[in-house]
This record gives C-alpha cells, structure tokens and sequence, in this order.
C-alpha cells in the first residue's frame, strides 16, 4: 500500500498556504494527464494572460515548460496543454494573472508499464447550498494517483446560494453554479484544494442539465428542454449551455464524436476517457447519459404482478445508454487492458449497473437491460479479469456481484465482475434515509416509519436499508448485496456491504507488490442546509473516518513462488518475499507458516524458473 512520502506531505503543506488570491478564486487543476503530457486549468476573474508554469519542485528552481493563455471572458476558466514531461514523476504547476494573483498544484504522471501501485479517490453528488464539503477533506493528503468526480458535479435544477433558481438555463447562470462550487466558504475551500493535489477528471450525470434527462430522447418529448430544431434532447440549448459549462470548468479537453454513423452522437461532445496507470491499473469513463434513449414509464414498485412486464420490456432489442459507438469503444479498451497485462479495470459510469429492482430503475442501466448484458457477457466471454464497476448518482455505498442472464428470460449468471458505488460528497437526505421514507409511503411488507428509522443506530440502519434492497432484488433470482456469494476472494475489515447514512468518498488502492485491492469508504453524518447554516463551524469541523473497508484479491493466472505475479520465478520474486520478511503475507508465505522466513526462501529457491 502506497503512503504520503515526507516530501510530498511538505509540499502540499506548502500548496495549502500558497497565495491564491481573489484574482484566482477557484485554484488551479490537472487533468488529462499522460506519461507526457497535462493539461492545466485555472480561472482569472481579470482579463488579459495567464501564465502557467511547470517544474520538478515546490520552490519553481527547476521550470521545464511554460505557456500562457488570454482570459477574454472572466468567468470562463482558460486551459492549456503542455506535452514533453516524463512518466512516474512528480510536478509542480502554478498560475499568474494580471493582477500578480497565483495558485499552485501538483500531480504525478503515470507510468507506462510496471508496478508501481495505484491509488484513486472518487465521489460525486455534491450540492451547492452544501457547500464546502468536509466530507472530501482528507482526500488532498492521501496521495492519490488522481480523483474522479463522477458526475452531478452541480445541481443545476436545485435553488443554492449562486443561483437562486429552480433550474439554471444561460451560460452565465451554469457557470455560476460550477464556479459555487469551487469557492470559499466558512473558511473552507475543500474541492480546490482537492483539485491543486493531483490530478482530476470527471464526468457528467443528469444535473449538470436536469433531472433524470436523457440526451437521445426526441427533442418535445421532455417539455423542460423547450422547443428545438434538432431532433434530440443533446442539441437543445439547455444541454449545450450545460455540457459548455461543465467542460469549461474541469481540467478536459474539447472534443466530439465523428464518423459514428449515429445521427445522436456526430458532432456531439465526446467525455469518454480512459487512462492507463502501468500494469496497476486502467479506468474507462463512459458518459451514460448524453445518447440515452428514452426512459421507459416506471414500474409499480408496490405492484409485483407488474414486475415481469416491465423486465421483458428492458431487455428490448436496440435500446441503448451508451450508444453503440462508445459501447463498442469501452468493450475493445477492456479486452486490449486485459490483452496487455492491466490487473484492475475500473468502468466508471455515472448511474448504477447493479441490480437494485424496478424501483427508479427506468433511469438505471438495470433499464436498459439488453445493453447490460450484452456488455457483461462480453467480459465473461472474452475471460476479462477484475472488472470493478466504479458508480454514483444513488447518494449511498453498495457493493454488489454483478450478474446477468444467461438467456432470454434464463437465470441470472456471474460476470465476474462486481460494483460499488459511492456516495454523495452532499446530497441531502443521502439513500438510506430517502429509501427508508420512500418504503414507508408505499407500505412495503417489513417497512416502519421514517421517525423510528432515523431513531436507530447506525449498524441497525444500514442492515435495514440492506434488508429493504435484499428484498426487491432476491425474488427476481438476482444476488443480494455483498460479495459473499460471487466467488470473489474479499476479506472485510469494517463496516458490511453498504454506507447509505453519510457524505462520503471512495479509496482505490492497487498494492504494487501483490496487485491486492484495498477498497475504503471514508465520510461523515450527514447533514442538511438548515443545519450547516445553523452551525457552521461545527459541520466545518467534521473529519472524515472509515465507514467501510474491505480487500479484494486479483485473478491472475499465478504458480506457487510466483510473489510479484510477473508470470514466472525469478529474481524479482526473492526480492518480493524479502520486502515480506516475518509478515503473514500469504503469498508470500509458501509454507503458510504464519510468517514468510527461510523455509519458505528455501521452497522458493527450489522454484526458481519455474512456473508451471
């Protein structure tokens, strides 16, 4: 597990009492970052050029790239691409204006190849009016490889303090609410500083435009996007406006589809990405909601004789989420990760692949049925090995196996992959709370009221709201929640399969000796506007602790001695087991002694070159 050197805790230290003055309010932020390139980011709320500046150091005695950039609109950030850099190096980046007003940031570059471990944060779901958000505010010194802000990244439908509107509709308006986001507040700014610690990407869901939207429904079909003379919903100004804002206020660069053939994506803004972290790690982010098709009406949860209906109609042919030109994009990026040696893959999609049951499901993946799995038999069939599938947008943790059926109308089969999906960084009330009145108003079997929900320890609140889940999902032949019955090797440390009672983030950390997955929920209670503005200084003070923790070993086609998982027994490995010296690593452990010592140096030695 990979931990905060001494120096590069120094200088954040120092990047957290760098001048970022009111001529820089938002900070600075990285973003597409490659083993030689980034692009940097900033906004000046004066106009004339932006310097940025890169060096291998906190104190900027060694710049190795420059290049500047014209703010011609204050409240449009500029960006600017610098290439030339090495892999697996950390660098140093600031950003001067005009006034002599300047931030500072950092990030490192992946590496192309090797072990090196991995380490990714990610949460989303965040509101203006809940702002500064304590809830993320120990992801700057985790040292993290980069953070992945998967979608919701405002509420553009939502009243906050920037925007007092039920729904932002100009330019103007949606850059205000991103801009909301990244300003001061009671004395925090904690998404800045976040964004000046490593390297950032994100995505969007529904509220960066309006709730529950779906791009390639026909334009008229949603009366909250006005009239338009494109035939979908992504060409309406309302979604334009939207994804303008949202590309113009993260580090990403502009780019569209082109020579898809599909007439709902041509010409369209093109937000999937993915990253190579050496043989660690891969993501793959894939926008679930700019090519969606429309959603079906919604089952009747309370109604179960109409539960079949509404399954068969989700499995019909040509109903897509992705669009066939990105489905096919994410399915050859998985297969060539897999080809090429990556251990984990991590799909980062904005709304849930795990089967919760026809409530809401309509704006799920779980409502376009056919698509999930055609996409989940596809990583069974090409043998595709540790798939995490990374979501948002429910406002709670779950962790689940992620199956499929075998057949039209068949039982349902593992994938072998599985998901979890974090938690908002502010949303209030979070899933449990929401779900458990939700349950309660419809008069589902086993349900209590929303007063006595709220009244019952945390460990009782979650196994309730799991029990609520178990309860939709197990009857249809899908898995209940957890991992214990999916055949993947997991040990839990804290907490159980669900966080659904808090603000939160999600740790990803790929250890580089043995590729083992440590997975970490870190958050805080919830709370709500009236409360943060009722007491501000004590919703500030909050810290954020483990609410949940678990590992998860790969599959990887090992031998015994085989330590660092190279593929045969060599000196790498002797060096591996040296580094696990009278530990109890089991892989390491080849006697399973308890502890790795000289006997299982001596069954390693009998081993060497072999790999059978």
């Amino acid at each position: 597990m990979k931990h905060p050197s001494l120096a590069l805790l120094l200088a954040l230290n120092a990047l957290s009492v760098a001048p970022c003055h009111a001529g820089l309010p938002h900070g600075v932020a990285a973003g597409e970052t490659t083993p030689t390139s980034v692009l940097l980011w900033t906004r000046s709320d004066t106009s004339g050029l932006v310097r940025f500046e890169l060096a291998l150091d906190p104190a900027f005695a060694q710049i190795v790239a420059s290049q500047s950039a014209t703010v011609i609109e204050v409240d449009r950030p500029v960006k600017v691409t610098l290439s030339g850099l090495s892999q697996a190096t950390q660098y140093w980046y600031r950003a001067s204006d005009e006034t002599g007003s300047q931030a500072t940031g950092t990030f490192r570059t992946p590496c192309t190849s090797g072990r090196a471990g991995f380490r990714m944060g990610v949460s989303g779901d965040w509101r203006g009016e809940l702002t500064p958000l304590p809830s993320i505010r120990n992801a700057a010194p985790r040292d993290l490889d980069m953070f992945m802000c998967l979608g919701d990244t405002v509420y553009a439908d939502v009243s906050s303090p920037a925007v007092p509107a039920p729904q932002a509709s100009s330019i103007a308006e949606f850059r205000a609410k991103h801009g909301e986001n990244l300003s001061e507040r009671f004395g925090l700014n904690v998404l800045r500083e976040l964004r000046q610690s490593t390297s950032v990407c994100a995505m969007i869901d529904d509220h960066e435009g309006t709730n529950d939207f779906a791009g390639a429904a026909p334009a008229g079909s949603d009366p909250r996007f006005g009239p338009s003379a494109n035939a979908f919903l992504n060409g309406t100004d309302l979604y334009r406006n939207g994804l303008q804002a949202f590309q113009e206020y993260h580090p990403i660069s502009e780019r569209v589809w082109s020579g898809t053939g599909d007439a709902r994506m041509d010409g369209q803004p093109d937000l999937y990405r993915t990253r190579r972290f050496g043989d660690d790690a891969q993501f793959f982010l894939v926008d679930a909601r700019s090519f969606r098709d429309q959603p079906l009406p919604p089952a009747d949860p309370a109604n179960t004789a109409t539960w079949p209906g509404y399954i068969a109609s989700t499995y019909t042919p040509g109903r897509t989420m992705l669009g066939q030109a990105q489905f096919n994009r994410l399915a050859a990026d998985l297969l060539s990760a897999e080809m090429s040696g990556v251990t984990w893959k991590f799909v980062m999609v904005s709304q849930p692949t795990q089967l919760f049951g026809v409530l809401q499901a309509s704006d799920r993946f779980e409502g376009y049925a056919l698509e999930r799995a055609n996409l989940l038999g596809f990583i069974k069939q090409q043998g595709i090995r540790n798939v995490v599938f990374v979501a948002a947008d429910v406002h709670g943790t779950m962790v689940n196996n992620l199956t499929f059926p075998g057949g039209p109308g068949g039982a349902h089969v593992d994938s072998g992959a599985w998901e979890i999906s974090t938690g908002s960084g502010a949303y209030a009330p979070p899933f449990g709370p929401t779900v458990a009145g939700i349950a309660a108003g419809l008069g589902l079997p086993g349900t209590i009221p929303l007063s006595v929900y709220l009244s019952l320890p945390p460990a009782t609140q979650e196994a309730y709201i799991a029990g609520l889940i178990n309860a939709q999902v197990v009857p249809l032949g899908y898995s209940a929640l957890g991992l214990a019955d999916s055949g993947i090797a997991f040990s839990q440390q804290v907490g159980g399969p669900t966080v659904t009672n808090n603000f939160s983030w999600t740790e990803f950390d790929v250890d580089a000796l043995t590729q083992r997955l440590t997975v970490t929920t870190w958050g805080i209670p919830w709370y709500d506007a009236n409360t943060l503005l009722a007491a501000p200084a004590l919703i500030t003070a909050l810290q954020p602790g483990v609410l949940q923790r678990f590992t998860v070993e790969p599959k990887v086609a090992t031998c015994p001695g085989d330590i660092d998982r190279s593929g045969s027994v060599d000196a790498g490995d002797i060096a591996a087991m040296l580094l696990c010296w009278g530990d109890a690593e089991p892989l390491a452990d080849l006697d399973a002694s308890g502890s790795v010592d000289s006997a299982d140096l001596a069954l390693l030695l009998m081993l060497f070159g072999d790999c059978p």
